[in-house]
């Protein structure tokens, strides 16, 4: 059974940085794309960025280039979310996400449908 827990959300003001972790268990971490995805109230879950199984590539939102990193450790099965320059339109429960499937070409057209394993969310809030 796939566990994650994400970790690392936290009150903070405009303009400063967070770190966001994510442990995953019960899946061989290194054979799958990672993702993280947010919720704002009263709004969907958005897709924020994905990194390949192997590291290698990420794909990001237009909302996230240039302000957000995705990485990951397969040895320490972590993914991870840097984020810079927050906005208060950043404020959301973020969670991370576990491909279905073992080495899938991301696609982020169909990024939610494809991760189909979820952490319970940490929640992130900026302040003006």
């Amino acid at each position: 059974q796939v566990q994650l827990v994400e970790s690392g959300g936290g009150l903070v003001q405009a303009g400063t940085s967070l770190r966001l972790s994510c442990a995953a268990s019960g899946l061989a971490f290194s054979m799958y794309n990672m993702a993280w995805f947010r919720q704002a109230p009263g709004k969907e879950r958005a897709f924020v960025a994905a990194i390949n199984w192997s590291g290698g590539t990420a794909y990001y939102a237009d909302s996230a280039k240039g302000r957000f990193t995705i990485s990951r450790d397969n040895a320490k099965n972590m993914v991870y979310l840097q984020m810079n320059s927050l906005k208060p339109e950043d404020t959301a429960v973020y969670y991370c996400g576990a491909d279905s499937r073992a080495y899938r070409t991301i696609d982020v057209t169909r990024a939610e449908a494809a991760f189909g394993s979820w952490g319970q969310g940490t929640q992130v809030t900026v302040s003006s």
